[in-house]
């Protein structure tokens, strides 16, 4: 255990030194938050109004943290493994360690390049136009292609085709098992960055569900995914230090994208699906309001919520944007406890 809070430790440190000049950086390259008011809610309501002169605030905060972090833990990551391992240190895995990390770093990179793109083409103004953009329905057929692959690399690579269900037993799905994966990946990644709207309300709520996470994988001896979930953490907290209300800076959608489904591949390679939406039950709750609220206005053209998601109809409601976020914190520590439990079942 000491060798992960090492890395954690190391990672916070590399990550506090680049994120300062990173933000200068993306200040000059003016790689900043922009008037998104389309994409927040469909139609123009006195809510939405609200909402709009509450967030006005934050154009031109800087976006791109998320690449910052993908950047550096993949960057420590290939130097400090090859090192570890040239120093002795007992490697342990259930899986073959080299399609593990394929695996990994796949998913956390090819998610990060969807989303810096989909960041690039907000800045030049052309997401809602489509111009070289991505219009929502075309990002989220590449990102079933990703989950898609990425879950036919579990069950071909690592061979994974169970589950385990708390009080049930293990289901064997067999190629079941990957629709199931994509579908789980898939919605994670787009909840994730539902969830990303308010200050250090997404990254918060992440770091709680690695912790958790972390400590499932560290007991199952993964060394691998131990390591890249320290390092992970590691730069996650120098960056929510910049995140917290009033945010220095934004994940953006390369995070955004990443985070969601790399957590839960994380979730997958540990083998605890039951776990997995019960951690991560912000990121559900919050995309489950998001997707019956387009559905219920595609459908019915009746609002479920004056506005979606949870936490912005909290906002408009009254609750201050640090309270709204405090509370979802605490309410992932006890996600989380409640899921580290069901997954000793």
């Amino acid at each position: 255990m000491a060798l992960y809070l090492g890395i954690l430790i190391f990672a916070f440190i590399v990550t506090s030194i680049a994120i300062v000049p990173f933000i200068d950086y993306l200040y000059k390259l003016r790689f900043t938050r922009k008037d998104e008011r389309a994409e927040v809610e469909l139609g123009d309501t006195a809510e939405f109004r609200k909402f709009h002169a509450e967030h006005s605030k934050k154009v031109g905060t800087p976006i791109g943290g998320g690449l910052l972090i993908i950047f550096l833990v993949s960057l420590l990551y290939a130097l400090l493994f090859p090192l570890i391992t040239r120093l002795g240190v007992f490697v342990t895995s259930a899986f073959p360690i080299k399609e593990e990390l394929n695996i990994i770093f796949f998913t956390f990179i090819s998610f990060g390049v969807l989303g810096l793109y989909d960041d690039i083409m907000k800045m030049f103004g052309h997401a809602r136009t489509g111009f070289f953009g991505l219009r929502v329905r075309h990002k989220l057929i590449i990102q079933i292609l990703l989950a898609t692959t990425i879950a036919s690399m579990l069950y071909f690579n690592l061979r994974i085709h169970i589950i385990n269900i708390p009080n049930i037993g293990v289901l064997n799905l067999g190629w079941l098992y990957i629709p199931l994966a994509a579908f789980l990946i898939t919605t994670f990644t787009n909840a994730f960055d539902i969830v990303d709207g308010l200050d250090g309300l997404s990254c918060g709520a992440l770091l709680i569900c690695l912790l958790a996470f972390w400590a499932l994988a560290v007991a199952s001896l993964d060394t691998p995914l131990s390591i890249f979930i320290a390092l992970w953490i590691g730069s996650l907290i120098a960056f929510l230090y910049f995140n917290v209300y009033p945010a220095r800076i934004w994940l953006g959608n390369a995070g955004g994208l990443a985070f969601g489904a790399t957590l839960a591949v994380v979730g997958l390679l540990i083998g605890k699906i039951a776990a997995l939406l019960v951690i991560g039950g912000i990121f559900i709750i919050e995309g489950a309001s998001s997707f019956l609220q387009i559905i219920s206005f595609k459908v019915f053209k009746h609002r479920i919520f004056p506005l979606a998601p949870i936490h912005h109809w909290l906002q408009i409601r009254g609750w201050e944007e640090p309270k709204i976020v405090m509370r979802a914190w605490l309410a992932g520590i006890m996600l989380a406890i409640f899921g580290l439990w069901l997954a000793q079942l």
